[in-house]
């Protein structure tokens, strides 16, 4: 790490030196990494350091090393950084702490509070129901304290599966009649009426749990921007759920989303209206994850029974709003 990069870590912990400890994981396509470092003589005893480099040759599990793309992830990276500096949540939704941020070149450093110390050490690659619940309220809380909040500086319109994002996925799909539809479904989500900020990558790796898996805190902000709520929990309940635990179990999960929604949403706001509309938004957000797996890795294990019987009904949906009337005898 550079040695200015070490300066400005030790000035704004107060430290008198520091140490490189465990790296945490690689950043997306080889664009950097995020580390622990270990602190001296500091309030804290640790911090975690997003380093994002920009390289030269991108790797891509898909092989999506496109122009287009690193454009995206250069914007993301953009974006979170603005997110840490200009926006902050409350302990109902908590994230990390932003300590500091650089930008230089073709690098950007945010520097972040240890969530492990501050108690949110667990991670989880499965679920229990009190865990799914706990990611659920802290997305209906976030959902709640930003409701009509324009995302300034953030995406317009978050998650980084977005249409107007990825026109190479939509031209590579398969599903002539899902792809036709495309732009009428992200235009119907787009134009709900009661928008709020979403996280735009709430997958069960970007929540930190407490021992207890009843508190969690959430990382992972580049692609956070404006957008309906239900985003945010359909790709979530997606990311750690099969086919047939949604089947059973996405009803129950729904109504605790939006039991937490309303024990946060601000009391001027027609609560009713809000729900009903966001549950109709369900199936057409699901869709629209569903039209970017088949054009991104149509392999994807999300392609399944569950989702392709939501599919089915949001253009079955559409299908019939087009029809026009028949005339009454």
């Amino acid at each position: 790490m550079k040695q200015g990069y070490q300066d400005l870590i030790l000035q704004a912990c107060g430290a008198s030196s520091m140490s490189v400890g465990d790296k945490i994981q690689t950043l997306w396509s080889g664009y950097g990494e995020i580390v622990r470092l270990h602190l001296e003589s500091s309030d804290r005893t640790s911090v975690v350091v997003k380093h994002v480099k920009f390289p030269k040759d991108a790797e891509h599990p898909g092989d999506w090393n496109t122009e287009r793309s690193h454009t995206r992830k250069v914007r993301s990276y953009q974006v979170e950084t603005h997110w840490y500096q200009n926006y902050s949540t409350n302990h109902s939704c908590r994230i990390p702490s932003c300590l500091a941020v650089c930008s230089h070149g073709d690098e950007m450093l945010i520097v972040l509070e240890d969530l492990d110390v501050a108690g949110y050490d667990q991670r989880r690659t499965s679920v229990r129901d009190r865990e799914i619940r706990a990611c659920l309220s802290w997305l209906a809380h976030f959902h709640a304290l930003f409701l009509d909040v324009v995302p300034d500086g953030l995406w317009p319109i978050g998650t980084y599966w977005h249409l107007e994002t990825r026109p190479d996925e939509l031209e590579a799909m398969d599903d002539a009649e899902l792809k036709a539809a495309a732009a009428h479904i992200d235009r119907i989500l787009n134009e709900c009426h009661f928008k709020t900020i979403v996280h735009g990558d709430a997958k069960l790796a970007n929540f930190c749990f407490s021992k207890s898996g009843l508190e969690v805190a959430a990382v992972d902000f580049q692609y956070v921007g404006g957008g309906c709520g239900m985003k945010d929990v359909v790709y979530f309940l997606g990311s750690c759920m099969e086919e047939r635990e949604c089947e059973k179990r996405v009803p129950a999960l729904l109504d605790h989303y939006f039991t937490e929604l309303k024990l946060f949403i601000n009391k001027d706001v027609n609560f009713d209206a809000l729900e009903k509309e966001w549950r109709e938004m369900f199936a057409f957000a699901w869709t629209d994850f569903h039209r970017f797996l088949l054009g991104w890795m149509p392999g994807h294990w999300k392609i399944n029974r569950y989702s392709k019987q939501l599919v089915k009904e949001v253009l079955c949906k559409l299908k019939q709003s087009s029809e026009p009337e028949l005339p009454k005898p």
